[in-house]
């Protein structure tokens, strides 16, 4: 199919472009240039060509340690096409100071770790309790208080409901038998870790909540948990065992001794389906409550104290995903490419199915002809795919979060690939104008996805820097989660730096092999160009 574009596209593409035009200062019919806009005489085109589309199989494995999880992931989902997905988390932790002082007689109250999962901030459900309330204070005082509590729904993802019924959500918390090394050292989702005795668990109904305490004399603060946590209290004796005991003792002295000393927690959730739910490992708190013999007042005395581990960046964190697939997922995924390539196309993010997609030689030939015979300069160019209507028609949101790069092998006969971003990110970055990918009809039944290749595919058509290129082993590759940027710089931190390692999200979508030609649904490439 072939449009004629408006001038205004044309326009459009000079914005996009226009770093290119201000450096063609002599008249070029083969090249973008000036002349292409003039007196208005450009027509611009829009048409498809074919491409190979095909299912990458990333073997339900991805590294999840710490350097690639920015966010924690726990639940199961079940699911007809991707199947059966449940997801726990591993984590050290260290004594926020070594060789601590417990005092004299020490005894544990309580032992509570929070959890601080993602939430719906703008939906909020205050209460209020004051009748009657009174609040327990370190010193054993009974003081009148008033509590507030404020509610928010967790951010799911999968099935809250089940039928008519809340989704049950029940999170375990375990001791890890295995010695999970350091922070910087690489871990995979798919490694198994043995771990031992259970030290708690909650139930949850789908909700967050926080919690503030005040004085009714005069309304100061008596206790306040300013952001939305699950409490899940642990076992008191096995931090006796591990922690008060041990006093003095050179397992409590350094980081070394300690982490494999306690070698750490596992979070993991009971259930066999329902929804996801994540955190920022870096927020998890563990909190010892207990009293001690204070013997420099008299009478004696035993207040309350407290002692806060540290969960936070020294440790080593590790996202754990397991999965069961269907046969049908594996003759999808694992069906032979061919110069057709696949039928449908899956993906997810957490160690799921990667697409590629490749210029196949027939459509490389066809651009060369408008190139080289027509006189055609390529304007614009996008790979474009569309969900699948029949296998995905569900309420999941459709993603919105992706990431593309090049994937080149300089020689056909060397196995080794290189990644790069795609040449448009790195030159076009900057404009206005540019976006790695757009998403539409997010709200209908089928959605489709327009990812920018302009410059990838001039550049194999058109050569670069006079080479041609076209011989080169390349392919795109498309990512479930978004590149990571720089919180200082807002740039890019890497090609390898993307929230794949923690993206909930999946879809599938319609592939190249179609059994309808020219389907307006497959996956294609769309090319804008000018001719005079």
């Amino acid at each position: 199919m072939i449009h004629t574009i408006k001038k205004a596209i044309t326009v459009f593409s000079l914005v996009v472009f226009g770093s290119v035009l201000l450096y063609n200062c002599e008249p070029d019919p083969d090249s973008l240039g000036e002349q292409l806009f003039l007196d208005g005489a450009a027509q611009g085109n829009e048409e498809s060509f074919d491409v190979t589309a095909f299912n990458i199989n990333n073997n339900d494995s991805i590294r999840s340690d710490a350097s690639k999880l920015g966010l924690a992931t726990l639940g199961t989902f079940n699911e007809t096409q991707f199947g059966k997905q449940k997801a726990s988390y591993f984590t050290q932790l260290r004594l926020a100071t070594y060789d601590p002082d417990f005092g004299k007689n020490p005894t544990i109250d309580s032992v509570v770790l929070v959890i601080k999962p993602t939430y719906v901030s703008d939906s909020l459900t205050p209460n209020t309790i004051d009748d009657g309330f009174t609040f327990t204070t370190a010193t054993d005082a009974n003081v009148n208080a008033k509590k507030v509590v404020n509610t928010y729904p967790i951010n799911k993802y999968g099935r809250a409901k089940i039928g008519s019924t809340t989704a049950p959500f029940n999170i375990q918390v375990h001791v890890v038998e295995d010695f999970l090394k350091g922070a910087s050292d690489v871990a995979y989702s798919n490694t198994a870790y043995n771990v031992g005795s259970l030290l708690g668990e909650k139930s949850l109904n789908g909700n967050v909540s926080s919690v503030a305490i005040t004085k009714d004399e005069d309304g100061s603060a008596l206790f306040t948990a300013s952001t939305p946590g699950i409490r899940i209290k642990l076992d008191n004796d096995y931090f006796k065992s591990k922690i008060i005991d041990y006093q003095d003792k050179p397992e409590l002295q350094d980081a070394s001794n300690f982490i494999r000393h306690f070698k750490g927690l596992r979070l993991s959730a009971t259930q066999d389906d329902g929804y996801l739910i994540q955190f920022n490992p870096n927020d998890l708190e563990l909190i010892m409550y207990y009293k001690y013999d204070n013997t420099a007042v008299t009478p004696n005395t035993r207040p309350q104290a407290t002692y806060t581990f540290a969960l936070g960046s020294a440790n080593t964190h590790i996202g754990r995903y397991e999965y069961v697939r269907s046969q049908a997922f594996y003759d999808y995924v694992n069906a032979p490419v061919g110069t057709e390539g696949h039928e449908k196309l899956f993906l997810q993010g957490m160690g799921g199915p990667s697409i590629g997609v490749k210029i196949p030689e027939p459509t490389l030939t066809d651009l060369k002809k408008l190139y080289s015979e027509k006189k055609a300069a390529i304007i614009g160019a996008k790979i474009r795919i569309f969900t699948d209507k029949t296998l995905w028609n569900n309420n999941l949101p459709k993603p919105t979060a992706f990431a593309i790069v090049q994937r080149d092998k300089e020689q056909p006969t060397d196995p080794k690939e290189t990644t790069t971003f795609t040449t448009d990110l790195t030159t076009l970055i900057g404009s206005n104008n540019f976006a790695i990918y757009k998403p539409y009809n997010l709200d209908k039944e089928q959605a489709y996805y327009d990812f920018t290749v302009t410059q990838s595919i001039k550049e194999l058509v058109e050569g670069k820097n006079g080479v041609d290129v076209s011989n080169v082993d390349k392919y795109f590759k498309i990512d479930m989660g978004s590149f990571l940027s720089n919180s200082q710089t807002g740039s890019l931190v890497g090609v390898n730096y993307t929230a794949r390692a923690y993206a909930r999200d999946r879809a599938v979508f319609v592939g190249s092999k179609t059994t309808i030609p020219k389907d307006p649904n497959r996956v294609q490439l769309l090319v804008t160009y000018g001719t005079k």
